[in-house]
């Protein structure tokens, strides 16, 4: 579960487009990254204002509770995100920012809306859009959205109607299956605001002033309760917010920097989320979960792969053999054509999913900052 961006990347990048000559610098990242000190009561972010470009910030952690850090646009559009920063370290966040005013936030306990302030890009830059194999990227994997997006559409409605039809066996099983096509596309999911954790939100968002809707409360009321009785509106609601966040991540352009960051935000999912059982806490259909999550993250790499074979081969390689490892250790658990429920996994074959998922995470976050040179 996820956030927000701006005005659309199309337009963002539309923008940079039309503002910038050929000799303008693609990247303001000259004078460094950006310190952000994280506590648990403030957000210190050293500098308020940025020329437009590349912007990369370094937020260390120096409070007791595990964090997050955010850039949105106007209307709480995630432009870029952090997450799972845990005390103690510093990660590093690289954003395109065209000119405007945003707001950064901090999110001890990893909840609420933050601790916010403002910043402000100016000036132009060309955008990373302006080099044609990454222009390509984001097109490709503009395409592998709509792909998935349809599948989601139509088996939300299958699961919708079993679940309404009272039906508990036959939304038992498509439960999973509509989720796979969510999962695979979750960074997209998540830049649209609200939206994001009305269909995909856990228990844990009352604690945050929401409501608990969406796929979760009719797993609870699915797995737990056993009766959909009332589930009705809830079901309804769910097909009316998939419907919305479809249409929009259909239209949407993701920059290249997205499509990176979005890789291994998905692989943090499945490390915070899936590895532990967490996410699909009343199904333990985690494993569905991890496999589409997975599979989402090599769609962003495919999508940028040209350009990486271009300016760091070796890292293709590195990223071809940890893909391969983790979708190796990962068919162990295969259930027919499903998967095995995440209790009925061993802590040591849970170990090996962890240890194989941080190895690829390590070469996917490299990516970043060879897509920004």
């Amino acid at each position: 579960m996820r956030k927000t961006l701006v005005l659309t990347g199309a337009a963002l990048l539309g923008l940079g487009l039309t503002a910038c000559s050929k000799d303008e610098p693609k990247s303001a990242d000259a004078g460094g990254p950006i310190a952000v000190s994280a506590t648990d009561t403030a957000c210190d972010v050293a500098k308020k204002e940025a020329a437009s470009g590349v912007v990369t910030f370094a937020i260390s952690n120096k409070g007791g509770k595990i964090t997050e850090f955010y850039v949105y646009a106007a209307g709480d559009r995630v432009m870029a995100e952090v997450e799972n920063i845990p005390p103690g370290i510093t990660r590093e966040l690289k954003a395109e920012l065209p000119a405007g005013t945003y707001e950064t936030a901090c999110k001890p306990g990893m909840i609420g809306s933050g601790i916010r302030a403002a910043f402000t890009v100016s000036g132009s830059a060309a955008p990373l859009t302006a080099d044609a194999k990454l222009a390509d990227a984001t097109a490709n994997y503009q395409r592998y959205v709509q792909s998935q997006t349809v599948p989601l559409l139509a088996k939300t409605e299958e699961f919708v109607t079993a679940v309404k039809a009272g039906d508990i066996a036959k939304a038992k099983a498509l439960f999973p299956i509509a989720r796979t096509y969510w999962e695979r596309i979750e960074p997209v999911a998540e830049i649209f605001g609200d939206l994001d954790p009305k269909i995909d939100g856990r228990e844990d968002v009352i604690a945050e002033g929401m409501a608990f809707t969406g796929f979760h409360k009719l797993e609870q009321d699915l797995w737990v309760k056993g009766d959909v009785s009332k589930s009705g509106a809830i079901a309804d609601q769910l097909l009316v917010d998939v419907k919305e966040i479809v249409a929009k991540a259909t239209a949407e352009k993701l920059s290249p920097l997205q499509l990176a960051n979005g890789a291994k935000e998905l692989l943090d999912e499945v490390a915070s989320g899936k590895i532990t059982g967490e996410e699909d806490r009343y199904s333990h259909t985690d494993l569905w979960d991890f496999a589409a999550n997975l599979e989402g993250s090599k769609a962003s790499v495919a999508a940028l792969r040209p350009a990486l074979e271009d300016r760091a081969p070796d890292l293709v390689a590195k990223l071809d053999t940890a893909f391969k490892n983790a979708e190796t250790t990962l068919a162990k658990h295969r259930d027919g054509d499903g998967w095995k429920l995440h209790t009925a996994l061993t802590t040591g074959e849970l170990k090996e999913l962890t240890d194989v998922i941080n190895a690829l995470a390590e070469p996917i976050s490299k990516i970043a900052a060879v897509i920004a040179k």
